[in-house]
């Protein structure tokens, strides 16, 4: 199988890697079936991971379906759709038994897979402590709706619970890409009275303006003055900084309040120095470290109860549901038409993959009713890209 590997710093190359095989009986093989690229995985390439191991096959953002499970794995099963966890945990540990997972004792514990052990830019990926890394994603959950389970949206969620907010208090999030908007998400389930988020792109200052309107969208030239405007008590109370830049860490604490809370989310290049004699008499609490991944279950049933929430607050009428294990797409064929057996007047169906909507397309073509019925695949696939490309020569 081809896997994306770290070489040596500086360079990462495409190589052809046997596919994983079972070596615990606590471990399970995934085929991954959507991966994403994370700046960790940069700072790898970068050389700022130092227990990175060359050689490696980086990824640890990705969903799959597990393949092969050693005999003690008891929550999932082959078949399984399943996101797989950043950090890996025994869960029997001191740490782990505290929440601590990044911290776990295990020699693979904390953050392995893509970095010290082989990762997700792959077909297959072996996860160890399979109970503890795997989560099953609901049937209403898309894969692309889970990718960011394991890591992004877990780093948003560990930042925004061990920052203590309370609903009385000004939160500043210092950075506004996937990191932060992930942040910003968690931030908001804890109600506080206001958040300022202060990035630098005008871009991205745009796209958190039109999608999250109750959030203060401020530059870092702006940033400043307006922590002091904004908050009661002249800066904000809780500052999270996931950025990563020698400037954005000296913002995060010079706009902290006294007494205040700075969490360090992001990764960093290089050392970043904390001048002590300037911070004299602030009294702040720092929180650092890597995430601790191990509220995968509690962030995806989240995504289903807003998946609720949405369909509750809209005219749309689910009249049929059903899952395809193994996205073997003749199943959604047989379902579209037990589907159409209970409501023909549907508007539209929406299939996991390009695959089972190619599959419930047929169904309704048998029905009489294609064209009139729109269908979506949510994950696009090989062989519907390849379709695509060869439409135009027929």
């Amino acid at each position: 199988m081809l896997a994306y590997t770290y070489v040596e710093k500086g360079k990462f190359k495409l190589l052809d890697k046997p596919v994983p095989k079972l070596s615990d009986a606590r471990d399970a093989i995934v085929r991954v079936t959507m991966s994403s690229i994370c700046s960790s995985d940069l700072h790898i390439k970068h050389g700022s991971v130092p227990r990175a191991v060359p050689g490696i096959t980086v990824g640890h953002e990705m969903v799959g379906i597990v393949e092969e499970t050693g005999k003690d794995v008891t929550k999932v099963k082959p078949g399984d759709r399943v996101t797989v966890n950043v950090e890996t945990f025994c869960g029997t540990c001191f740490f782990c038994q505290n929440g601590y997972v990044n911290n776990c004792t295990d020699p693979n514990g904390g953050w392995a897979l893509g970095c010290r052990i082989d990762g997700g830019q792959a077909e297959y990926v072996c996860v160890p402590y399979a109970d503890q890394g795997l989560n099953k994603i609901p049937d209403e959950v898309s894969d692309e709706q889970a990718l960011f389970v394991g890591d992004v949206l877990a780093t948003g969620f560990w930042a925004a619970r061990i920052s203590e907010i309370t609903e009385e208090d000004t939160v500043l999030i210092i950075g506004g890409g996937p990191t932060g908007i992930c942040t910003l998400l968690c931030v908001m389930l804890k109600k506080p009275e206001k958040i300022l988020l202060c990035e630098q792109d005008e871009d991205r200052r745009r796209f958190i303006k039109e999608h999250y309107p109750e959030v203060i969208i401020l530059s870092p030239e702006q940033i400043r003055e307006a922590v002091k405007r904004e908050s009661r008590h002249g800066g904000a109370d809780v500052v999270l900084e996931v950025a990563g830049t020698e400037d954005t860490f000296r913002m995060a604490w010079e706009c902290a309040r006294p007494n205040g809370v700075v969490t360090i989310v992001a990764l960093y290049d290089k050392p970043q120095v904390l001048p002590l004699p300037e911070m004299y008499g602030k009294n702040l609490t720092f929180k650092t470290g890597g995430v601790d991944g191990c509220d995968c279950e509690e962030i995806l049933s989240l995504i289903r109860e807003g998946i609720d929430e949405t369909l509750a607050g809209s005219n749309l009428n689910v009249v049929y549901e059903a899952n395809c294990p193994g996205w073997i797409a003749e199943n959604a064929y047989t379902y579209t038409k037990e589907g159409l057996k209970l409501d023909r007047n549907v508007k539209g169906i929406i299939c996991g993959n390009d695959d089972l909507a190619s599959q419930a397309f047929r169904a309704l073509s048998e029905e009489r009713l294609a064209g009139k019925v729109c269908v979506t695949g949510q994950d696009g696939d090989l062989a519907a890209c390849q379709r695509i490309v060869e439409e135009p020569r027929k």
